[in-house]
């Protein structure tokens, strides 16, 4: 029963970590959008935000679900 509150711990933790990290990711994005000109850059930089942003709402989902289930 410990072992298994650990690895929910653990889990719950890098997700968190995980999130985080997005979340930089993301404003990470927007920067690079906000500064670029070339048509091809800007396709490639709309790209990784729609990707980043998935992600970060998988993740979100993902923590909200395992703090409901505590």
């Amino acid at each position: 029963m410990l072992q298994e509150e650990y690895a929910k711990d653990k889990h719950y933790t890098l997700l968190k970590d995980d999130l985080h990290q997005t979340a930089r990711a993301l404003q990470d994005a927007y920067n690079n959008l906000e500064n670029v000109v070339d048509p091809d850059l800007i396709d490639c930089y709309i790209y990784e935000l729609n990707s980043v942003q998935m992600r970060y709402k998988f993740l979100l989902a993902s923590i909200k679900k395992m703090e409901l289930s505590q």
